[in-house]
């Protein structure tokens, strides 16, 4: 059988014609009746039927269906601007505050409670399209020599090699003040655990911790030398001289 294409149909026009469509376009049902019509007339076993006028009229069905479809690759439409994250530091974090964040156009004064962690969402009341709410995802990055994990702290101290060889006391510079700890000589700790120093609870979160590194180094001052530095520092001229 020879292959059927759309160009032994000129024109819409002439397709609708061969349909018996001589009015105003037809479409839905009544398109599809005209050519039920047309095709069974058309068939070479109908009487007066012709095999030419049966290959047009399928041919002109096929054109109209053609100029009906819609695009197979419509263009996508565009996916809603997702809302901006919210990114602190472990010090905000620990205290709260407030932050200025902007979106959808507007800049939003946004209080934030202590205790936020990760993946945690803050909601603007009615900063969405039709009034909605949006919820911005927090994102604790580190900072002030702080990184957060979960509930707990984590930063770096150095120490003198000497006293991680002889142990001793060791003064800690935290963010809740000074704290001390002492080193066994030959069971030096690689990592401190200061309990009740990280993240504060919050809803169903606990009390995080604070975790020290130790880090052994030439250039961090032994316990003499910081106590000197601590002395130099509140002691001025002044007063020695009282």
């Amino acid at each position: 059988m020879r292959a059927r294409s759309h160009s032994e149909v000129a024109s819409l026009d002439e397709a609708h014609a061969l349909l018996g469509l001589t009015g105003p376009a037809a479409d839905g049902e009544a398109l599809t009746a005209a050519f039920r019509a047309a095709v069974k007339a058309a068939h070479p076993s109908a009487p007066g039927g012709d095999a030419d006028r049966f290959r047009r009229v399928i041919a002109a069905w096929r054109l109209i269906q053609s100029r009906h479809r819609p695009l197979a690759l419509a263009a996508p439409a565009s996916p809603p601007s997702s809302p901006p994250v919210v990114s602190i530091g472990p010090v905000d974090a620990l205290n709260g505050g407030r932050l200025a964040v902007r979106t959808a156009g507007r800049t939003f004064d946004i209080r934030l409670p202590r205790g936020l962690r990760s993946g945690e969402h803050l909601r603007l009341r009615g900063a969405g399209g039709g009034g909605a709410d949006v919820y911005l995802p927090v994102l604790i990055r580190a900072a002030d020599g702080l990184s957060v994990l979960g509930d707990d702290l984590y930063m770096d101290w150095p120490v003198p090699n000497r006293l991680m060889e002889d142990g001793g006391r060791l003064e800690i510079d935290t963010h809740a003040g000074r704290r001390s700890a002492w080193i066994v000589a030959g069971h030096a700790p690689l990592r401190l655990r200061l309990a009740g120093l990280g993240l504060p609870a919050r809803g169903a979160r606990p009390q995080g911790h604070l975790f020290i590194n130790l880090r052994p180094s030439d250039d961090a001052p032994s316990a003499a030398e910081d106590l000197l530095i601590r002395f130099t520092r509140v002691w001025t001229p002044d007063r020695l001289a009282a």
